[in-house]
Order: C-alpha cells, then sequence, then structure tokens
C-alpha cells in the first residue's frame, strides 16, 4: 500500500516533504495514540469524572480497572496515571519509568505552557491520529483532563513517510530510551527502502547515504552508529530487557566481536551463518558483563619450602627476632601482598640458615 502511494507521488513529481499542515485547537477525547510507536503505552484515557472520583477516594483502583477493562494497560486521567501491567514484569518496569517522566512533564505543563506541540493527522472516522509527541499528549491528559481541548500541528492528511518523522523527533530526544531510539530507527529505514523500490519502479536511482541522512534529521556518525547497532536484533533485545550501554560502547563491543570473527576464520565478508554466529557471541558476552565471576582471593603464602628444617623453625620461633630484613614495626597486616613478600623474605633467611 505504502509503495503505490510512493509511486504515485513520484511520479506525479510531488515532494515528499511538502505537506501541508496548521495549528488548531483539538479535544484530547478525539486523538488516537499509535501502538507502533516507540513511545506508545498500552493506554486507556479515563473519563475526567471517573479521574475525579478515584482522586477522592470513591472509586477503587480494581473498580477503575474493571470499569475500563484496564488489566495490561496503563489508565491515564486527570491527576491519576495507573500501571495495571503486570507487576515486577519488564513491560511494567518500562512503563513506570515512562510514567515519571509524563507526571514531571505534566506538572509543568500545568504551571506553563508546552513550547512543542505534539503533531497530528486525521483519521476517516473524525478523529486524530498522533504522529509525534505521545509523551506530550498523555501528560496533556494528566495535566488538564481527557475532556480538554490542547493546540496541536495537524497535517491535512497522512505523512507518506510517518516513521521517519517520528525518528526525525525521537533521535533528538535524550529522554528516549535506547530500545525506543533503534526501535524508530529500524521502522524509519523499513519506509526508506519502500521508498527505494518505488523509486526503482519510476526508473529513478536509489537513495544514497548521503541522500538518507539528512532525511533522517542525523549526522553521518550518528548514522553510523544506528546501522552497525541495527544489524543484530539480539541487541535490540538487550536494550529492551533493559541494558544499560551506551550506543557507543554497545558499537564497540559489537565491531570488536565482528573483527576477532573474522580474524578466527580468515573472512572479509560476513554471511547470514556467520552473523548467526556473532550474534551468539555478543549475547553470551552480554550476558557475561551483566554475571560478573566473582574475584578470586589471593593466600598470603605464595612460597612453598624446599626445607623441612625452614618450615620447623617457622613454626617454632618467633621469626620477627629474626635478621632477615622485614621492618616488622612499619608492616600493614592488611596488606596482603606485603605480608606475602615479608613471608618470601623469612622463608628465604631460613632456608639460607639450614
Amino acid at each position: 500500500m505504502l509503495e503505490q502511494m510512493l509511486l504515485s507521488n513520484l511520479n506525479n513529481k510531488a515532494e515528499l516533504d511538502d505537506e501541508s499542515f496548521e495549528y488548531k485547537s483539538i479535544f484530547l477525547s478525539s486523538v488516537v495514540p499509535d501502538p507502533t510507536n516507540g513511545r506508545f503505552l498500552p493506554s486507556i484515557c479515563i473519563d475526567d469524572e471517573d479521574a475525579r472520583l478515584f482522586v477522592a477516594r470513591k472509586l477503587s483502583k480494581a473498580q477503575l480497572t474493571k470499569l475500563y477493562q484496564g488489566e495490561n494497560h496503563v489508565l491515564i486521567g486527570k491527576s491519576i496515571i495507573i500501571n495495571c501491567l503486570e507487576h515486577g514484569s519488564e513491560d511494567w518496569k518500562r512503563a513506570s519509568q515512562t510514567i515519571d517522566s509524563i507526571i514531571e512533564l505534566g506538572d509543568n505543563i500545568s504551571v506553563s505552557e508546552m513550547i512543542q506541540a505534539p503533531t497530528l493527522y486525521p483519521l476517516e472516522d473524525g478523529r486524530f491520529q498522533i504522529l509525534t509527541g505521545h509523551r506530550r499528549f498523555f501528560a496533556l491528559v494528566y495535566a488538564k483532563g481527557y475532556g480538554a481541548a490542547a493546540q496541536f500541528k495537524v497535517y491535512d492528511s497522512k505523512p507518506l513517510l510517518t516513521k521517519v518523522k517520528q525518528f526525525q523527533e525521537n533521535a533528538s530526544r535524550e529522554d528516549l530510551p535506547q530500545y525506543g531510539k533503534l526501535q524508530a530507527f529500524s521502522n524509519a529505514l523499513t519506509e526508506i527502502e519502500q521508498l527505494n523500490k518505488a523509486r526503482l519502479q519510476s526508473g529513478l536511482s536509489r537513495l544514497t547515504v548521503r541522500e538518507i541522512v539528512p532525511k533522517l534529521g542525523i549526522s553521518m556518525g550518528a548514522y553510523d552508529n544506528y546501522k552497525v547497532l541495527s544489524r543484530y536484533p539480539v541487541v535490540m533485545s538487550a536494550y529492551e530487557r533493559g541494558c544499560s550501554y551506551s550506543f557507543i560502547k554497545m558499537k564497540r563491543l559489537i565491531l570488536s566481536l565482528e573483527s576477532q570473527y573474522k580474524e578466527a576464520h580468515n573472512k572479509s565478508t560476513l554471511n547470514a551463518m556467520d552473523k548467526r554466529a556473532v550474534s551468539e557471541l555478543i549475547e553470551q558476552q552480554l550476558q557475561g558483563i551483566k554475571k560478573q565471576p566473582a574475584k578470586s582471593k589471593s593466600s598470603f603464602i605464595t612460597t612453598s619450602f624446599a626445607s623441612h628444617t625452614a618450615l620447623q623453625r617457622l613454626l617454632t620461633q618467633d621469626v620477627t627476632q629474626l635478621a632477615c630484613g622485614v621492618d616488622w614495626p612499619t608492616l600493614d597486616w592488611q596488606d596482603k601482598k606485603a605480608v606475602s613478600a615479608a613471608l618470601e623474605c623469612v622463608i628465604a633467611y631460613l632456608e639460607q640458615e639450614s
């Protein structure tokens, strides 16, 4: 479907980025989130009166959850956000982090104007789909209530490259989790690939990397980082599970393991089977890093005895009275290396005397 629309635009010489829009006041109750967006919460917005009753403790969490069939969702209304996902699950943890940022933003909206309005496009049923600004939309519901209206940037129709537009915004936001950024990049590249297929059908050449990068709104260096990180699904899965590695650190790990694999197998390029093997290495490495091996305890005595007489004298005499070169009064008995060195001096002295 998208390829056909892209093909039609290309054949009509239309500019893909030339969508018209205007700023409008839209009721929040007529706005629909996008479940494929990295900012999405499995949310249900609740009526302002029900939110008021919950805040006044005249409606319980269980009653509200039953009323809105809210299990495995996040209930959002004026002054309330309730996480009804399975407690302690990865989804619950990710939702909790997002909820904290929504509440903080909602509190700011309550006392000041929102600087950047979320963007929407119209649906056939009269409602509007969120294109960018999911967290801002949820914060508006939290601050103003689901029945309130707010200012939005509204496109006349659905933009063709919606995932590219979402990535353009998400890539520049530091607070978006790494998993969300990688997911947004992957979705944007899928659209770019569909655009390239349409271009070939129109007799045009594929977009080069230098042409793709400006469309994504990132630098060449950032594009290279994303390309490396998105090579292996295991990396995205790791970030989805809460991996805290920076993109730079993860990229170095991937490139290092790829280099080691190529050297070990005398290869200059990696085929599909090679990439599966590297993927397993990445997963093993990440698991190994999460579970650090316990440090071995160093022993005090590091030298064996060559003379039984020396051992006997060590165990039966006060060796601190021997002129073996150890400064006993200043010896730090908590320092294992220093104590072991002192014992070695004593043993060497006793074996010379034997």
